[in-house]
């Protein structure tokens, strides 16, 4: 297989779910470039983000194309139809060039066993690669091949809208239960091919917890073996079943899980791989400390916003209870917050492990809590423009220092 439009080696996902920072995502990759690292940046937004904060997927395209115009930007880059299904893919088609293809929910489908024995008669011979028998193969068909099935439904459709080769396809595997092993990767990449579905990255569940803007919870020895692994077997398929030759792994809510971010490089380094990661809603998190910092009226909006998401914590964290881990009782009260200075706040919310003040409890009920923001409307986004500088700052840290370096360079 092959796609026109080509994912480079190193790609960033980069959030942004108030539109606000596109130069500021992008100067870290100007950052990188300078110092010879190519990362290319890619504007991602899901739908329920869209939904949540009331926009719309043009106004990603409308950001993106502002920052590299703003900034001078030579390479490329993308915006990408974030976990996209049927349903949704729609109102993301004009302005896209990257989408991902969200079938998690399709897992465990049981798909006709007229299919599975098609699959295997076509594909089960994996000469006992990575460990596979035709019992694997058979199990992990029956497991993934509605899935496989689902993405190129998918693919399809936006093929037919756009044309072949006019966009970046990833699949996602990741919001589900269980991890994929390296064997089952194969047979879903076996499948992919046999869907015709042209894959440049694939986004599996990995062992551990991947929770939203904190560390990486696991066995990181475990990690590096499996991210090898995988490393191996996308090799594999590449060169057996004829799938894009750039197609690497993709790690999804990678903002912040600084433990496994040497196991990445050193896999990178070792192995000439590429990676895209997905650094999801880290951004509006520097927002907040780019306020905060900022003091004033600016600390006392990010005060607002802590004490409505303390408030409200049942609602804004019901629909990310699977990635998020919060003690309530390590939540400091509204009072508390209310009394802090700029660098207590911007303590408590920056992701600097060793300081004493860092409160992974509030970070993650923060991250969640972007309705809240979203529902003060201009207020918000007129403090945040006033306060560019400070904010800006922090974005453009964020992204390169604790994440592009550790990872890429």
């Amino acid at each position: 297989m092959s796609s026109a439009l080509t994912l480079g080696r190193f790609s960033l996902g980069m959030g942004d779910r108030f539109a606000q920072q596109g130069r500021a995502q992008l100067a870290a990759c100007q950052k990188a470039a300078a110092a010879g690292v190519n990362v290319i940046p890619v504007w991602n937004k899901s739908n329920r983000e869209h939904l949540i904060v009331g926009s719309e997927p043009s106004g990603v395209r409308a950001e993106a194309d502002a920052a590299v115009a703003a900034l001078g930007w030579a390479s490329s880059y993308h915006v990408d139809a974030d976990h996209i299904n049927l349903g949704t893919v729609e109102r993301f088609i004009a302005p896209s060039d990257f989408f991902t293809l969200d079938v998690a929910g399709a897992i465990g489908t049981p798909c006709g066993q007229a299919s599975i024995n098609d699959f295997v008669k076509r594909y089960g011979d994996f000469g006992g690669a990575f460990g596979l028998t035709i019992g694997k193969v058979r199990e992990a068909a029956g497991k993934y091949l509605h899935a496989v099935e689902e993405a190129g439904r998918i693919y399809r459709r936006v093929e037919q809208a756009k044309g072949a080769g006019a966009f970046i396809t990833e699949v996602s595997m990741d919001e589900t239960d269980l991890p994929q092993t390296p064997d089952q990767l194969l047979v879903i990449l076996a499948a992919l091919s046999a869907e015709g579905v042209p894959a440049q990255t694939i986004a599996p569940k990995f062992t551990g917890r991947f929770n939203k803007g904190v560390d990486y919870v696991g066995d990181v020895e475990q990690f590096e073996r499996e991210f090898n692994d995988d490393i191996a077997v996308i090799a594999h398929a590449v060169s057996r079943y004829g799938l894009p030759a750039n197609l690497k792994l993709s790690v999804h809510s990678g903002s912040d899980k600084f433990s496994i971010c040497p196991a990445i490089a050193r896999a990178l380094k070792a192995s000439g791989a590429g990676v895209h990661l997905k650094t999801a809603g880290t951004t509006w998190l520097e927002e907040l400390i780019g306020l905060a910092e900022a003091g004033g009226e600016a600390l006392a909006l990010a005060r607002e916003v802590y004490a409505e998401a303390f408030a409200h914590a049942s609602a804004l964290c019901a629909p990310y209870a699977a990635v998020i881990d919060i003690d309530e009782s390590r939540l400091p009260q509204p009072s508390e917050v209310n009394s802090w200075s700029p660098a207590e706040y911007a303590g408590a919310l920056r992701h600097e492990q060793s300081c004493p003040a860092f409160n992974p409890h509030l970070r993650q009920l923060l991250h969640v809590g972007y309705k809240v923001a979203a529902k003060m409307g201009e207020r918000y986004l007129g403090t945040v423009r006033e306060c560019e500088e400070s904010v800006a700052r922090n974005v453009t840290a964020n992204l390169h220092d604790r994440h592009i370096e550790r990872v890429f360079a």
